[in-house]
C-alpha cells in the first residue's frame, strides 16, 4: 500500500510542477530563482570545474529555448529508436548522435531551472558528464549508474564524430556500450526531462501517441 501511495505522490508532484511551469511560461516578466536550496551543491561544482558562478533566472525566453532543445533531442532520438544504428558496428556513430541528444536534453533541463543559454555554451559545451552533474545538483536527481557511466564515455561527444583508422591507438573506448544498450538508458533520461519540465513531446512522436491513448 505504501508503494502505491508513493507512486501517487510522485505523479501528483510532477503534475503540480507542470502546472507551475505553464504559469511561469505565461508570465510577462522574468522570475528569479530565490533562496536556492541547492546552492551548496552548485557552488561545489563551480569550484570543482573552476566555472563562473551561474546566476539562475527563469524567463519566458529561457523556457521557450528549453522546450525547443528538448523537442530537438526527441526528434534525434527517434532515429536511434527506429534502429537506424542498431548494429554494434555502428556504436561510434550511435555514441556521437547520443552525445548530441544528451546535450540537448540536459541543457533543456538546465535552461528550464534558470541557467542561461550563454552560460551553458561557455561552460558545458560538449561535456555530457558535466551537464549531468550540474543538472543533478540543480534538482534533476537522475542518479542512474549506467547513465553516469555513459555520460563519462560520451564526454566530450565531438570525439565520436572523428574518423579513426583501425590501427589508431588513440581512438576512444566505447566502454562496452552498443546501440542496443544505449537506447533504453537514453529513453529514461528523456522521459525524466519530459516529466520534470512538462514540455510536450514533438507532434507525431510515437510516445506522444501512446500517452494520448493511455
Amino acid at each position: 500500500m505504501a508503494k502505491l501511495d508513493n507512486s501517487f505522490s510522485v505523479s501528483k508532484n510532477l503534475a503540480s510542477r507542470r502546472d507551475l511551469l505553464r504559469g511561469l511560461a505565461a508570465a510577462p516578466v522574468a522570475v528569479t530563482v530565490a533562496a536556492q536550496p541547492r546552492a551548496k551543491a552548485l557552488s561545489a561544482l563551480h569550484g570543482r570545474y573552476q566555472d563562473e558562478a551561474a546566476k539562475l533566472e527563469r524567463t519566458k525566453d529561457g523556457r521557450s529555448v528549453s522546450r525547443s532543445r528538448y523537442q530537438k533531442a526527441e526528434r534525434w532520438m527517434a532515429s536511434l529508436e527506429a534502429g537506424f544504428l542498431a548494429e554494434p558496428r555502428f556504436a561510434r556513430e550511435a555514441l556521437h548522435q547520443v552525445g548530441f541528444v544528451a546535450q540537448q536534453a540536459l541543457c533543456a533541463y538546465l535552461l528550464d531551472v534558470g541557467f542561461a543559454d550563454a552560460w551553458n555554451a561557455r561552460h558545458i559545451k560538449q561535456d555530457i558528464a558535466k551537464a549531468l552533474a550540474y543538472a543533478n545538483a540543480g534538482g534533476f536527481a537522475h542518479h542512474c549508474p549506467e547513465m553516469a557511466r555513459l555520460a563519462a564515455v560520451l564526454s566530450p561527444y565531438w570525439k565520436w564524430g572523428y574518423h579513426y583508422d583501425q590501427w589508431d591507438n588513440d581512438q576512444p573506448d566505447t566502454g562496452g556500450f552498443v546501440p542496443a544498450t544505449i537506447v533504453p538508458i537514453m529513453r529514461t533520461l528523456l522521459d525524466r526531462v519530459h516529466d520534470l519540465t512538462g514540455h510536450p513531446r514533438p507532434k507525431g512522436c510515437r510516445r506522444e501517441r501512446q500517452e494520448a491513448r493511455s
